[in-house]
């Protein structure tokens, strides 16, 4: 019976992994296809007349600019997201100060609240502290600053830190460590497959960021590269190719926007799983 439900566990997520391969590799294949065979009544996986002039077209464009701009912007965000995630995570798992768990609803509310409800007084706050003065560097710090403190990272981290035998802390103290000690030393190294799943979600999550982006990026110089790969929209949105039928550029500008986070999760993924897992062992 075990056997049969083991089966069953893995065909379903075989079919899963399937349906959400299907649109990547179709949108590879795409990316190096010629015009006249993408559009065509018959799929078709294998290109008959492979061609990377999709690619050329779409790095005749800042893109290597743009990907900075992402790289800077994203790295940060997550680096320091991180950082203050732990140490609001390992606070609210194990020190005992008024009000620690109105703290932790409210880090639950803000996980509720659509990021979009927010964009408006970012642009104000930006605006009135003289971020938007159209430079590349106030630029960065605009869009980082709203991403140092992520709600989810400190929710992922203090599920970690209550898994975590609370004796080993204990020992630590006996030995005369002080509280900062123990979480540096530690706690800290202890919660590396957290710090894992944590980097990879946040990555993905700041390396797509759109809107506020959108609102911010006054120049071509300071676009981040999915504000910038909005030029290869079909049909002239965003300023870029009038034609329609432009798919085989399209796909080859997703394929360059999705690398990245797919190259991060493919490098990552068992410490991933762990860290996803050992984050849920307690709520």
């Amino acid at each position: 019976m075990q056997q049969l439900l083991n089966v069953a566990v893995w065909a379903v997520g075989m079919i899963f992994a399937v349906t959400w391969a299907v649109p990547l590799i179709q949108m590879v294949t795409t990316s190096i296809k010629p015009p006249g065979e993408v559009l065509t009544h018959a799929l078709s996986w294998v290109p008959l007349h492979p061609t990377l002039q999709p690619y050329v077209d779409v790095f005749k464009k800042p893109v290597l600019g743009w990907l900075m701009n992402s790289l800077v912007v994203t790295l940060t965000s997550t680096l320091v997201s991180l950082m203050t995630g732990a140490m609001a995570g390992y606070a609210l798992a194990r020190l005992n100060f008024p009000g620690r768990q109105f703290v932790f609803w409210a880090v639950l509310i803000v996980l509720m609240i659509p990021g979009e409800m927010t964009i408006v007084p970012l642009f104000i706050g930006a605006l009135r502290t003289g971020l938007l003065n159209r430079t590349l560097t106030y630029t960065w710090i605009a869009m980082i600053i709203p991403q140092v403190a992520s709600a989810f990272s400190v929710y992922l981290f203090r599920n970690f830190f209550l898994s975590l035998p609370i004796e080993l802390e204990d020992s630590a103290a006996i030995d005369g460590a002080n509280r900062f000690r123990i979480f540096v030393s530690l706690a800290l190294p202890l919660a590396r497959p957290a710090m894992v799943a944590a980097a990879i979600l946040l990555f993905a999550s700041y390396w797509n960021t759109f809107l506020w982006p959108l609102l911010i990026s006054f120049q071509d110089s300071m676009k981040t590269l999915p504000v910038g790969m909005l030029i290869f929209s079909p049909g002239g949105i965003g300023g870029g190719p009038t034609d329609i039928n432009a798919y085989d550029t399209v796909m080859a500008a997703m394929t360059v926007l999705a690398i990245p986070t797919l190259v991060a999760f493919l490098l990552l993924q068992r410490h991933f799983i762990e860290g996803v897992t050992g984050a849920g062992i307690k709520g």
